[in-house]
């Protein structure tokens, strides 16, 4: 067999020749070595993060985001590398970075970094710039120096805001935390993260999105549906520029809003629709203000006072943040309203288990209609008729 016949002297020289070639031209230093050099590299500088070690972290790199970073209370820090490209004295890297909150993160982040290398004359490698990877969002210190506020259900992190104003998002979050506990109930952490960045562009780039999809969105909270208890922490992230033109109310709804979707975070799946989901958020961040339906619902109720209720509950579709403006207030709107009728008709606690029913099944179909049979003894075409007529009770 060819495979077992041994190797000419003449073959074994050319190939030591060609060995040596590569090593001198830099190939095998993208390869298995290269990326072993690296790694340790990204250790001493994950050590010299948690370390608060500015000199440590500079023999790895350029300091870039460090300062920005050092307010960040951190549980723990560490990249992986995944590729290495290039070769020679200068190169690039694809890394996953980890990293947790201490005391909220019960699992790392996740984050692409693309990771822009050289070599010294020692062929130690050095970090050029550390930055997101493509198709991956920001982190909060990407953007600037944080500023980090605790309260006593809460910690919030800011870029281009004062401390002053970071308190205040801190205020509002420990209002809202107790608010969603005593209604939802305590299965879940109890405590929320809150990211504030100086501007909409700041927002979309946590986010990962064009900012054209958030101007008119004061909040949006990230994180995994369905998620087990051992994950990252929901980040609330608040769009700064629409949030400052809301009231003391409208500011207070829209933290109780988005610590709703924390708090219910591990019943929402594929299977719960969004009308329930953005719906019962919004009925829990209105329970305690004395807002009417048609002040809480005004395009709703301009459509439903000129004599267009609509023949439907909103669609997932009708939540788009790029779709009609107008159409996407009355989404919301008449979610809210389908579980404040809920609320109102079954009680408070058959909303909450309807909630948890429909997260039970899993799958889309099938999960609103064996709830509702359930927990309500209805069925979703006598409930939409129930809820035109509401609509036309409260808000014609």
């Amino acid at each position: 067999m060819a495979g077992r016949r041994r190797a000419s002297g003449c073959a074994v020289v050319a190939l030591v020749l060609l060995l040596v070639s590569l090593v001198g031209c830099g190939g095998p230093s993208a390869g298995v070595a290269g990326r072993a050099d690296l790694q340790r590299v990204l250790d001493r500088r994950s050590t010299a993060v948690l370390d608060r070690d500015r000199a440590a972290f500079a023999r790895t790199g350029a300091p870039a985001w460090f300062e920005n970073l050092r307010g960040v209370p951190l549980a723990s820090w560490s990249y992986r590398v995944t590729a290495l490209h290039g070769s020679g004295g200068k190169a690039t890297a694809d890394a996953e970075l980890r990293y947790r909150i201490e005391g909220y993160d019960n699992a790392p982040v996740t984050v692409g970094r693309t990771l822009t290398l050289s070599r010294d004359r020692g062929g130690q490698w050095y970090v050029d710039a550390d930055k997101p990877a493509r198709k991956s969002a920001q982190q909060l210190w990407d953007q600037g120096p944080v500023t980090v506020v605790r309260g006593r259900h809460s910690i919030v992190l800011g870029t281009g805001q004062s401390s002053e104003a970071l308190h205040t998002y801190a205020d509002l979050a420990d209002d809202a935390v107790p608010n969603v506990s005593r209604v939802w109930g305590l299965d879940w952490t109890g405590h929320v993260v809150v990211l504030v960045p100086g501007s909409v562009e700041g927002m979309a780039g946590l986010l990962g999105s064009p900012a054209s999809q958030y101007r008119g969105i004061a909040a949006v909270t990230t994180g995994e549906v369905g998620g087990p208890p051992q994950a990252p922490a929901d980040r609330i992230v608040v769009n700064p520029d629409a949030y400052a033109l809301l009231g003391p109310v409208g500011k207070q709804v829209v933290l109780t809003h988005e610590t709703t979707h924390v708090a219910t975070r591990a019943h929402t799946n594929a299977a719960t629709p969004l009308w329930l989901s953005e719906g019962y958020a919004d009925w829990i961040g209105y329970l305690s203000t004395d807002r009417t339906p048609a002040e809480a619902a005004p395009e709703l109720a301009r459509a439903v006072g000129d004599g267009h209720v609509p023949s439907r509950l909103p669609t997932d579709k009708d939540f788009g943040f790029s779709g009609d403006a107008t159409n996407l207030a009355q989404s919301y709107e008449g979610g809210w309203l389908a579980c404040r009728l809920i609320s109102d008709r079954w009680g408070q606690e058959r909303l909450g288990a309807f909630y948890r029913a429909v997260g039970d099944h899993r799958t889309r179909a099938g999960s609103v209609e064996d709830a509702m049979k359930k927990v309500l003894g209805t069925t979703p075409d006598d409930f939409t008729r129930q809820w035109q007529d509401y609509l036309r009770t409260e808000l014609g």
